[in-house]
């Protein structure tokens, strides 16, 4: 059975760098794809032949032309033919994609209409043309603080291996609400009711990583009480969530400044639900800031 990943996204948040890290893991990459092509193209990848590099893993980067509602009447017409199918959407907040396009110098494709829109305007016009796929996407990747570099450390954390069908990849990624919430969470948890390790002087310079500071926030019984309850909810949502068809699952663990209490939590929490068979990825956004 052939594995198809659909590379969607805005433009400056980084398909090109997406695609080329698909490349060197060994898939095969079609690059720039009109939406209306993909059923095709997926037949004509299908039966090339399973001898070839990449063969029976395909990744189609849909093209700057993409249209929100054509592109998910290409997915669920590819869905039909019974393959494993996810879509990958990339994202960035308007800010960091106005500074991408400035720094480097680029105009962004919708700024050729006849109507000539500034970098803004135009960022605003594709979001909103794009936000169905997000809102159905199955993986949603915030690359605002991500350079080339770590995008690529991310996409071959995700991909490197091939994902058995009912498997449900979970990330959970502490951050700092004062830093913004990240746009890649499906669910999160706000920590900020626990006792702040930044008053005690002993702890402010340490994270949630070091035990002093981990001993210190989750020895609240507030704290343990919380675990409990997310650990039981866990319990509930992920045969839930796999029973539906879903391959990825991010989870936001946020406080005040993403240094003591959501990194203590999230690496808590991530020993829990890998006590419930799955293997959680960890990172923490904010810590070093």
């Amino acid at each position: 059975m052939a594995e198809f990943v659909v590379v969607a996204g805005l433009s400056g948040a980084g398909r090109t760098t997406a695609a080329n890290v698909f490349e060197d893991l060994g898939w095969y990459v079609i690059d720039n794809l009109p939406p209306a092509l993909i059923p095709q193209v997926a037949d004509l990848a299908r039966r090339a032949g399973t001898a070839g590099p990449g063969a029976g893993r395909v990744v189609l980067v849909v093209g700057r032309s993409a249209v929100g509602e054509d592109l998910l009447a290409a997915v669920r017409q590819l869905r039909t033919g019974g393959e494993q199918v996810s879509v990958l959407f990339l994202d960035a907040p308007d800010e960091v994609l106005v500074r991408r396009f400035e720094d480097r110098r680029r105009r962004h494709p919708l700024s050729g209409a006849a109507e000539r829109l500034a970098v803004a305007e135009s960022i605003a016009a594709e979001r909103s043309i794009l936000e169905p796929v997000k809102a159905e996407s199955d993986l949603v990747i915030d690359t605002s603080e991500l350079n080339v570099h770590q995008l690529r450390d991310r996409l071959f954390e995700l991909f490197s291996g091939s994902r058995p069908v009912d498997a449900l990849t979970v990330s959970v990624v502490s951050f700092g609400f004062k830093h913004g919430l990240p746009l890649d969470a499906d669910l999160v948890f706000d920590v900020r009711f626990l006792p702040n390790p930044h008053w005690v002087p002993d702890l402010r310079p340490l994270t949630g990583i070091d035990p002093a500071v981990a001993d210190y926030v989750l020895g609240q019984p507030l704290a343990v009480d919380f675990l409990a309850q997310v650990d039981s909810l866990l319990g509930l949502l992920l045969p839930a969530y796999l029973a539906e068809g879903k391959a990825y699952l991010t989870i936001g663990v946020g406080c005040t400044g993403g240094h003591h209490r959501s990194v203590a939590i999230a690496e808590a929490l991530a020993l829990r639900i890998d006590a419930r068979g799955h293997r959680p990825k960890v990172g923490h956004r904010d810590i070093l800031r």
